[in-house]
């Protein structure tokens, strides 16, 4: 039997990502978790939780996770991801919580890490319906066209996911540890706030896939 190549997954804390770090490690991949810190303001929550969500996969173990620098703050100046101020809630459209570029820099910086470690396969928890245009085939598969050339080393950029909605995803995850996921973008100490974009589209998947929430919800 061919044994799979590794690959690095860039992982948020956020129910996709750890779902799918917990689905290739099962599947006999070397799994490379990668956690890029951009200085965003729930960044301490979320890789808190990434961390205890590892821990827990003590029968699909993945490698130690690797934490990558790349504050934007120069760049995104007084964006709500950094500020607090501003953030999208509950009754927010899906793309009001886009921040610009990012799969651009999650993916740049985790190439050259790839190239140094001879890992040639990025994988991202990206699912079905994404509306960002760094979210489309066309932008990851471009991506890898160009760093390929600029790195000399042959990079995939792959999204398992991509035809699952975050439902499918959490039936596929529903053995595991979720407890330890984390999606606030508005966290209160290390809890979800429960109020926030991105908080009301966990409670939504939770529901749809008819799964068990043991989220802590701050504001209930």
């Amino acid at each position: 039997m061919t044994t799979p190549e590794p690959v690095a997954v860039l992982a948020s804390g956020g129910v996709d990502s750890a779902v799918l770090v917990a689905h290739l490690a099962g599947r006999g991949h070397t799994v490379h978790p990668v956690y890029v810190r951009f200085g965003l303001a729930w960044e301490h929550a979320e890789e808190a939780h990434l961390r205890r969500f590892l821990a827990a996969l003590d029968d699909r173990p993945a490698r130690p996770l690797s934490v990558i620098e790349l504050p934007v703050a120069d760049v995104y100046g007084a964006h709500w991801s950094l500020s607090g101020v501003g953030v999208p809630d509950e009754t927010t459209a899906d793309d009001s919580v886009y921040l610009p570029g990012r799969n651009l820099l999650l993916l740049a910086k985790t190439g050259i890490w790839c190239s140094l470690r001879d890992v040639h396969r990025i994988a991202l928890g990206t699912l079905q319906g994404n509306p960002f245009a760094d979210s489309s085939p066309r932008f990851f598969n471009g991506f890898a066209d160009l760093a390929s050339t600029a790195l000399g080393h042959e990079l995939r950029v792959e999204t398992p996911f991509a035809a699952l909605t975050k439902a499918e995803v959490l039936e596929l995850g529903r053995r595991l540890p979720l407890e330890h996921t984390f999606s606030c973008i508005a966290p209160l100490g290390e809890q979800h706030c429960g109020r926030c974009n991105k908080c009301a589209e966990r409670r939504k998947g939770f529901a749809e896939a008819g799964a068990a929430d043991g989220t802590v919800y701050a504001l209930g």
